[in-house]
């Protein structure tokens, strides 16, 4: 019997090796436009380095030279008298000159296109040249993430010459719902990056509610429900007959999302209550709308005697694009429900808020370089770059442009350990599940413990992903 969820993976993962090149070097001047005059406000110079010295993953082996032999039967690399390890060394270094160029033309180029010395003229010079140096299909991490980069630059080039012109419209998203669905079940096959979040924070939930008869789930942001049949499963297997635990699901559509958020919450919901009726699990599913950026509490429907979650799962790359302060209204909302846990989940981006605008896109770029890193090689790589992390990064160069929405993202744990919510342990089957979780992906993926409540998904000496878990100060213990 086929279940409404067969199609979505959950803790099974291929794990393909991927080799790997670095990259580096830097660029003064372009179409006779010095960037000299930029305002480089700040020193990014070990930002740039940290960056350029983490491996680069690529989908193959880098090519070798063609051979030959000589007249006097030796055999050599190329006619140049290079040996082979020359000619690696050499297209290496070639390699790193391209790298750090890439770096340098990016960080003008930003700093033209949304940072605070815009200009029209240098923004369309500097995207022409990077254009002209990438393409997605590039071989290094390094091109491909420039080649992403300069296109969510050059998207905002356009929505600005025209916003000047028409005035102010929303971009599109130009992926078909099937292909990003698609893709995203294939970043879950390559990278811990998604199914770390989903795996932490329902263990977490099941630690709360071991105790509990009835659950009731609140999701800020539910996208295709593939966090919660696995927790569908784990309640079955520990409840059985007349034990059974009763999960309640209130899934939230906010208006700021368009129709394709109620519509998508509508099918989660038809999916994960079909996949519950075949596996024998007590459970009712609950759409809500959110109309404003004020959440109602009012407007949920409660039982006595419910356990109440609340969970915020805001790291993935389909972000909802719910505004910091939505988020933080939400959750100020939800702490009159004294909730049992609070799960909040978030990448670790615009940390370096306070540091001016280089700063913080060094950090992005930085954050991205990590990730794509990170990233198993395999023929659907391009696919899911393409599809998920090229709007992702676009989603992210948005924001960017506004300094509030950036600090804030970082701010959230801090803002509920300050308005009533207290911590809550991380288990230690928690930790050890995560810790088992990450073996079956590339060495180099790690994980940490964050002030005791919460975990870290990390990729070598970088940080992608924070899980923290959270309770009302007045729910009981």
């Amino acid at each position: 019997m086929n279940h409404p969820y067969d199609d979505f993976p959950y803790l099974f993962f291929s794990n393909n090796n991927a080799t790997a090149t670095s990259t580096s070097s830097c660029v003064e001047q372009y179409d006779g436009i010095s960037l000299d005059h930029m305002d480089w406000d700040c020193d990014f110079h070990d930002l740039i380095e940290s960056m350029m010295n983490d491996k680069v993953a690529t989908t193959e082996s880098p090519p070798m030279p063609p051979c030959y032999h000589d007249q006097g039967g030796n055999f050599n690399s190329s006619s140049t008298g290079l040996s082979m390890d020359d000619e690696l060394d050499h297209d290496v270094e070639a390699s790193e000159s391209k790298g750090l160029r890439l770096v340098h033309l990016l960080v003008a180029a930003a700093e033209a296109s949304i940072g605070s010395n815009k200009s029209r003229e240098l923004s369309r010079v500097l995207l022409g040249k990077l254009k002209n140096m990438t393409s997605p299909n590039d071989q290094t991490n390094m091109e491909r993430l420039a080649a992403h980069f300069t296109n969510g630059l050059s998207k905002l080039h356009k929505e600005a010459n025209v916003q000047r012109q028409y005035g102010p419209h929303q971009h599109s998203d130009v992926h078909d719902q099937v292909d990003v669905i698609l893709a995203f079940q294939m970043l879950q096959n390559m990278s811990p990056y998604i199914n770390f979040g989903y795996l932490t924070a329902t263990q977490a939930i099941l630690d709360a509610v071991k105790h509990e008869r009835r659950i009731h789930i609140v999701d800020n942001d539910i996208t295709d429900g593939l966090q919660w049949p696995s927790l569908m499963q784990a309640l079955v297997s520990r409840n059985k007959g007349l034990s059974a635990q009763h999960l309640r699901i209130t899934a939230l559509s906010h208006a700021t999302n368009g129709k394709k958020s109620v519509a998508a919450v509508q099918e989660a919901g038809r999916r994960l209550t079909a996949f519950a009726e075949s596996l024998g699990q007590p459970f009712s599913y609950h759409p809500c709308r959110v109309d404003s950026d004020t959440f109602n509490p009012s407007s949920l429907k409660l039982v006595r005697g419910e356990a109440v979650v609340i969970n915020c799962m805001l790291h993935l790359p389909r972000f909802s694009n719910q505004p910091p302060s939505s988020i933080i209204s939400f959750l100020s909302e939800a702490k009159t429900l004294n909730p049992k846990l609070v799960t909040l989940v978030h990448e670790e981006i615009g940390l370096m808020g306070n540091q001016g605008f280089l700063y913080r896109f060094m950090d992005l770029l930085h954050q991205f370089s990590a990730i794509f890193d990170s990233l198993e090689a395999g023929p659907a790589r391009g696919f899911v770059e393409r599809v998920i992390f090229g709007p992702w990064i676009l989603g992210w160069l948005t924001r960017l442009a506004d300094d509030a929405e950036v600090e804030s993202v970082a701010s959230w744990p801090m803002w509920l350990a300050a308005n009533g919510f207290k911590p809550v342990e991380v288990s230690f089957a928690n930790r050890c599940q995560a810790k088992l979780f990450l073996s079956l992906f590339n060495n180099g993926y790690e994980v940490e413990e964050l002030a005791q409540n919460g975990l870290v998904l990390g990729w070598k000496s970088r940080r992608l992903v924070s899980a923290s878990f959270w309770a009302s100060c007045e729910s009981s213990e």
